[in-house]
This record gives structure tokens, C-alpha cells and sequence, in this order.
């Protein structure tokens, strides 16, 4: 158990490193106004944190510099919530006005704003196609050899799918294999589309339509076809800007690691709402651990829908990333809420 004058120094000593990114020595603590007791009972202090684990020293300076657990501890005991400024509320509230975004919009947008306010990159982790249910279904021709499906769900998203449309089917044909889709499929998670798809439309379409094995061959392509993760990056290149990452190689690794959107996404999925914060060696990639990753969820009525994420160094400025995090995920959830 840490005594009051060990908590404080903790925490002057993470917050001075979190601004200058410089060890921190006896000799500035004793300057800071909430500190009264002398440089020797702070050097000893100090000792016993980093015997404790609290705190590391580097081999460049007597200067002390959080560990992660110092850091662990520090998110979860020392943070006290931050206001942020009008600036940054103003800029937030501003970007979701437009009433006409459409749900992907809004997701992309999110991540522009998040990474612009914190010069870190962010991840934002969209609507989960899969877990969600099929709530109408329309397929609009093109021409006489192509059409496009359009699928919203229940979330409120819209996912186009092009297909083509073989020319011994006419428009009839397909109003009423849509007809039969809306009635049977409505409410339906697209996860269980497939088997849907075998144990019902197949028979129904054979009954209804003259075409019906060709139907049912286009059909399957436009609904069943491979879909891509929805996960939108902001601000890559703000890594780049901070002092930990000047090595390439590690830059280089964890580009590798953002690049594969599928295990980032898996990353991402926390299955829990509210805030959550992984430092260092927590994350579960090896060019991950000089970094903290920032998650929040945000909703759509009762159901969770995605992610957001801010990825920077360790020594990130935790106070004001996750009141932004906050702010962000509640304006997002309140946009999906007067969309749909």
C-alpha cells in the first residue's frame, strides 16, 4: 500500500515525464508547489517506488521514469476527470450537426476527429455486418446484366452488393424473389443467411418464379459474398511524431501490425462497454508494447455496434485521451440514435 507522500510523487513524477518526455530528478519535484518535504526524503522515496516496481531508472540520468506499472496504477487510482475545452467540444459537436451522414460516414469521420484533437492515431472499428439482423432487402437494376442488392440492417447500416443478372431473367422475376425475401428474411441475423437461404427461399423461389435456379445462383453471390472488416485508421503517421518511435524498425513493426485489419478488428472487439485501457506489454503484439491503446464503445439503442480506439506511446496524456474518448462515444451513440 502506497502512503499519501508516495502517491504524490507517483503522480508528479508520471505527469512531468508525460509532458516533457525526460526522466524525472528529486530536484524538479521539490519545485512543484504541492510538494513541501525536502530533496533527500523524495530520493529516498523515489527508491522505494522503483524497488516497488512503480517507477524505472535510466541509464542516462539519476532521473526516474514510470514503469508500466507505475502507469497501471496511475489509470486506475490517480486520474482525476478532465474538462476539456470549449475548442474541443465545439469541434465534436460540430462535426456530427450534419444530420445527413450516413452510418459509415459518421464512422470515418469519427476517426478524422479523433486523431486531429490528439495527434495520436486512431482506430475506429465500424458496425459489425455479421452480428446484426437484416431488416429490409431491395435490389435495384442497373442495366439488362447487372443489378445491385441493397441490404440495411437493423443497426441502421447500408451494404451495396453488385451482381450480375443473367438475361433470361426480366424484372418480375426478381420483384418477386425480393417480395419472398422481405417476408422470409426480415428480422433475420445475417449470420443465418445461408441456411435460411437453403432451407426455405430455395423451395419458395422454385414454387414462385420460372427461373429459379438461376435466381437462387445470383442470389447466393449477392448476399453471401465475402465481406471486408470495417475498420477505419486515423492519423498513421502521428506516431511518427512522438519521441519513442524515432527507431524505424519499431515503427516499421507496428505499421505491420495495423495493416492487418482482421486481427486489429479481433483486437478492438472487447465485448464490454465503457472505457478500457491496455499499456505496454498488455497488448497482445509484441510491436504494441511501447504503446497504450484507448478503447470505447459506442451503441445503437441496446445493442453494441462498434469501437473506438486511440493507439500512442505509454506515456500518453491519460486524463484528456479518455475524456475525449468519453465525450466522442456518447456524441457518436446520440448521431446513431437520431439517424435511425
Amino acid at each position: 500500500m502506497l502512503t499519501e507522500r508516495q502517491l504524490l510523487i507517483l503522480q508528479v513524477i508520471i505527469d512531468d515525464f508525460i509532458l516533457t518526455a525526460q526522466p524525472v530528478g528529486s530536484r524538479s519535484i521539490s519545485k512543484k508547489d504541492a510538494v513541501t518535504f525536502s530533496s533527500a526524503t523524495i530520493r529516498n522515496e523515489m527508491a522505494d517506488l522503483e524497488e516497488m516496481g512503480f517507477l524505472e531508472k535510466t541509464h542516462s540520468s539519476s532521473g526516474r521514469v514510470p514503469s508500466e506499472k507505475g502507469y497501471r496504477f496511475y489509470v486506475d487510482h490517480l486520474l482525476s476527470p478532465l474538462s476539456l475545452s470549449n475548442k474541443e467540444l465545439f469541434t465534436i459537436r460540430e462535426a456530427f450537426n450534419d444530420r445527413m451522414l450516413e452510418f459509415e460516414r459518421v464512422v470515418q469521420k469519427s476517426a478524422g476527429i479523433l486523431s486531429d484533437l490528439t495527434n495520436y492515431t486512431s482506430l475506429v472499428l465500424g458496425p459489425e455486418v455479421f452480428e446484426t439482423k437484416l431488416k429490409q432487402l431491395q435490389i435495384v437494376p442497373l442495366n439488362d446484366q447487372s443489378a445491385i442488392a441493397i441490404l440495411v440492417t437493423n443497426t441502421g447500416h447500408v451494404e451495396h452488393r453488385a451482381f450480375n443478372v443473367p438475361v433470361e431473367i426480366d424484372r418480375s422475376e426478381l420483384e418477386k424473389m425480393v417480395n419472398i425475401l422481405n417476408s422470409r428474411l426480415q428480422g433475420v441475423p445475417l449470420v443465418q443467411l445461408h441456411e435460411k437461404l437453403y432451407s426455405e427461399i430455395k423451395d419458395l423461389l422454385q414454387s414462385h418464379t420460372d427461373r429459379h435456379e438461376h435466381l437462387f445462383s445470383y442470389l447466393h453471390a449477392a448476399l453471401l459474398g465475402d465481406q471486408p472488416t470495417k475498420l477505419y485508421i486515423g492519423g498513421k503517421t502521428n506516431i511518427l511524431m512522438q519521441p519513442e518511435f524515432r527507431d524505424l524498425e519499431k515503427v516499421r513493426s507496428l505499421y505491420s501490425v495495423m495493416e492487418k485489419e482482421s486481427e486489429m478488428a479481433d483486437l478492438l472487439r472487447t465485448g464490454e462497454e465503457g472505457i478500457h485501457v491496455l499499456i505496454g506489454h498488455e497488448n497482445p503484439y509484441d510491436a504494441m508494447q511501447n504503446c497504450s491503446l484507448i478503447t470505447a464503445s459506442y451503441t445503437l439503442g441496446q445493442e453494441q455496434v462498434g469501437t473506438i480506439a486511440l493507439l500512442g506511446p505509454t506515456r500518453m496524456e491519460y486524463n484528456r485521451m479518455i475524456s475525449l474518448m468519453n465525450v466522442l462515444s456518447k456524441h457518436m451513440t446520440e448521431t446513431f440514435r437520431s439517424l435511425y
